[in-house]
């Protein structure tokens, strides 16, 4: 099966008073029909990572292609009918939400953008539904929800658009814990219900464990760990994963994150294992 996503050697940087390397040479697929999760600490590049896959940052270097051409630039150029079933889902919910616009005239926005590529028609309460949320929200501001309300209306804003790939960047962080894992399986069934791709990006990866089909590991800009996610969870290879799952908090409340990536770090988080990558 041929990828829809394809990302090569991709180098995104920033410049200011130094040059800061955000991304360093990453390169990742996505099938139809596959939930890839994306994993690593604050600052490791994972969101910046998922800016470029939709067109919000420019690549220094390398390449991202959405069923094998170049992801142009948003705001450049008028974009192609055919990038628009590429969505985003943000952590915080209020960078895509319009909080002069009804909720369901929002979604109805997602439901035009599917509409202009020649997909099936439907309604904002359909959406509602299937995010469990009432069809009375189609009324409601988003000011007026609560915010786990307010992302489950912007990832049906999303979905309404039936994307081919969905990218999620980080969008249960901000939830109560006890709906964390509901939302990140919902948004997994609906996005696998359309056929559709998941690029799901956590620090949590216990709940990546449950939806990712793959894991890709990252640590300061660099891919350390990659594959099956099962395997990944039952043998880690690289030792900045080993880091990161010893980390995860126990029921009797054990476990503590590891530190931020500094120079004091072990040199062995930063040292290439090449049996860690592409695991199966």
């Amino acid at each position: 099966m041929s990828a829809l996503l394809n990302v090569d050697d991709l180098v995104v940087e920033y410049h200011g008073t130094s040059v800061v390397r955000a991304v360093d040479g990453v390169s990742l697929s996505i099938a139809p029909g596959e939930v890839l999760a994306l994993v690593g600490e604050s600052g490791c590049g994972k969101s910046s990572l998922a800016r470029a896959v939709v067109g919000m940052e420019k690549p220094h270097s390398g390449s991202v292609r959405y069923r094998g051409n170049t992801v142009p630039l948003l705001g450049v150029r008028r974009r192609d009918k055919a990038f628009t079933s590429i969505q985003m889902v943000f952590q915080d919910p209020n960078s895509s939400l319009n909080p002069r616009i009804k909720v369901g005239a929002q979604i109805t926005e997602g439901i035009r953008t599917a509409l202009a590529r020649g997909e099936a028609g439907s309604s904002p309460e359909e959406w509602l539904e299937r995010v469990g949320l009432p069809t009375a929200m189609v009324s409601r501001y988003a000011h007026e929800l609560s915010g786990g309300q307010r992302q489950r209306v912007a990832i049906a804003r999303a979905l309404a658009a039936r994307p081919e790939l969905l990218v999620a960047d980080e969008p249960i962080s901000a939830l109560d814990a006890s709906s964390q894992a509901s939302v990140a399986d919902m948004m997994r069934r609906l996005a696998l219900d359309a056929g559709a791709g998941l690029l799901f990006i956590s620090h949590d990866l216990a709940i990546v464990r449950l939806i990712a089909d793959r894991t890709v590991v990252m640590y300061r800009g660099a891919i350390v760990e990659s594959g099956a996610s099962e395997r990944i969870w039952d043998e880690p290879a690289h030792p900045y994963t080993q880091a990161l799952l010893a980390a995860i908090p126990e029921p009797d409340g054990r476990g503590m994150l590891p530190a931020a990536p500094a120079a004091e770090a072990p040199l062995s988080w930063r040292t290439p294992v090449p049996t860690a990558l592409d695991r199966v």
